[in-house]
């Protein structure tokens, strides 16, 4: 008897009402999923009358449409595929490999003969395992894998040989290795290259099945949605470990970009939010690795970092957005546990735009003294905290005090309401929070570290226009962990993908930490036993 089970009460009206609940969440769930089949199938026949418009008199109006149908029907197909379950599956053995241009049974294609081929055998035993007994060999099944490799396809056929016993007519079949997904035809290649196609080349699901379709592999949008559903899924526990390690930082830099979103029924786009969080010791010298978790919000409330960072101690270099000032305030008698940070870059680009517009002496010469600021971190950075400050202390902190009494002077002789009084008025008001990092060799001078970690997902934003959800938004945000959290440990983003989809399924999660980039990194850099 299972564990489960033993712990079950013993009072039958205690588990008459643990059976009403479960089947109550049961009816629920699938009446969630009947809803979204529903939307599913209105999207299609929607798509189905405006391209018959589009192909009848061509509108760039028809075009915006379909594009905002194809990614919101892409984001329900990758919903309904997580749906249904995300525990683990047994594994069911996949029917023996057909002859080409037959359907297997269920009604799946069989794969292009035109696509290279490479075998893997698997040969289980040499010897009967319950008599000892000499093996011959009665047949063999073979299982057909579709996966990618840079540039071109192959097919992967998993050979194993079945084997009785001469002795005792027992069978012997090596097993079927784990795939990603159960029962499923994508090997991690594929999976990997969908999922970096998808979210860092700005690919759709439905430009990526039209490529395909161009080499001969027809997999459409629902098939390659099922996929990302079951990746994003299966990915989970390895984007709150990197979440995790993040969070664990004494310093953090935080900053967010808009995502416009299409707001469910409408037609129309609202503005969701991408958050980035960056632990990065590098420039100090530190010792743990390097990464960068994304979180998404519907809105850009300052309940929502205040809830993400709600577990973390520590700096936070950010700009001057007011919703993350509740975390530096003191709270029942107790000390702030964050610490503001501000950045100076920020600061700097005020006075860029009104020397840019006025060509004003007063804005140069702002500029010029902040310039001397960041010339000092050029030759510091990478040494340690404590050569740091040394520095700091030693040649910017006369720089720094010399710029406030320059400051409080040019704010006396200019008009309040000018563009440059409120530069001023904005560096002179945070001036703490802006000279804290002379203080502390593990701080920044700017946030230019997570305005970097956040350009991807910028310049994306100008492919794909918009996002098709509130889920979208957020698997974006957990496979971008992964993906950013990678190129920033030196790894090429699509083979780490690869290398850990075709592990996790079997992978213990308390050993979760041996899949982190950094430790994938390090075992690639271990020479070979």
């Amino acid at each position: 008897m299972s564990e489960a089970a033993l712990s079950l009460p013993d009072d039958v009206e205690v588990l008459r009402g643990i059976i009403a609940g479960l089947t109550g969440e049961l009816a629920a769930a699938k009446a969630g999923l009947v809803t979204k089949t529903l939307e599913i199938e209105t999207l299609k026949v929607q798509l189905a009358r405006l391209r018959q418009q589009r192909f009848g008199r061509s509108s760039e109006k028809l075009d915006r449409q379909i594009e905002q149908l194809e990614l919101v029907l892409e984001d329900l197909e990758i919903t309904a595929a997580i749906a249904p379950s995300t525990e683990p599956v047994e594994a069911v053995e996949e029917p023996a490999a057909t002859e080409p241009g037959k359907r297997r049974p269920g009604g799946r294609r069989p794969l292009p003969d035109h696509l290279p081929r490479r075998e893997m055998l698997h040969v289980g035993a040499c010897a009967c395992p319950a008599c000892g007994g000499a093996l011959r060999q009665v047949g063999e099944d073979v299982t057909e894998i579709l996966d990618y490799l840079p540039g071109r396809f192959e097919v992967i056929r998993h050979v194993r040989p079945a084997f009785s016993c001469r002795t005792c007519e027992g069978m012997v079949q090596a097993p079927m290795p784990s795939l990603p997904i159960v029962r499923g035809q994508p090997g991690p290649g594929l999976l990997a290259h969908v999922l970096v196609s998808k979210y860092c080349d700005h690919l759709p699901l439905y430009r990526q099945s039209g490529i395909y379709a161009r080499d001969g592999v027809e997999l459409d949008r629902a098939t390659l949605a099922d996929w990302v559903g079951k990746m994003a899924a299966l990915l989970r526990p390895l984007v709150e470990a990197v979440g995790n390690h993040v969070m664990a930082a004494d310093k953090l830099h935080a900053d967010d970009t808009p995502v416009p979103v299409l707001a469910p029924g409408t037609g129309k786009t609202k503005t969701g939010r991408l958050w980035v969080y960056l632990r990065d010791e590098r420039p100090h010298a530190g010792r743990a690795p390097p990464a960068v978790l994304y979180r998404y919000t519907p809105d850009r409330k300052g309940e929502h970092p205040r809830h993400q960072l709600a577990g973390f101690t520590g700096f936070l270099q950010a700009d001057g957005y007011a919703g993350f000032g509740a975390l530096y305030e003191d709270k029942d008698g107790k000390p702030a546990s964050v610490t503001e940070v501000a950045c100076w870059a920020h600061a700097r680009r005020k006075f860029h735009d009104v020397h840019l517009a006025t060509k004003s002496p007063l804005a140069a010469e702002a500029l010029e003294r902040i310039g001397r600021l960041f010339a000092i971190e050029r030759e510091i950075n990478g040494q340690s905290p404590e050569d740091r400050a040394r520095v700091r202390q030693a040649n910017a902190r006369p720089v720094l005090d010399d710029f406030a009494v320059f400051l409080d002077d040019a704010l006396a002789k200019i008009s309040g309401k000018s563009e440059l009084a409120a530069a001023i008025r904005y560096a002179r008001s945070r001036w703490a929070a802006f000279s804290r990092y002379i203080e502390d060799g593990r701080l920044e001078m700017s946030n230019n570290a997570a305005e970097r970690a956040i350009r991807p997902l910028a310049l994306g934003r100008k492919n794909w226009t918009f996002a098709g959800s509130d889920a979208g938004g957020e698997r974006a945000a957990a496979i971008y962990t992964l993906t950013e959290s990678a190129k920033i440990n030196g790894l090429d983003p699509e083979a780490y993908l690869r290398e850990i989809i075709g592990r996790i399924a079997d992978h213990p999660i308390n050993r979760i930490a041996d899949l982190l980039p950094w430790n994938i990194a390090a075992s690639a850099d271990r020479p070979a036993a």
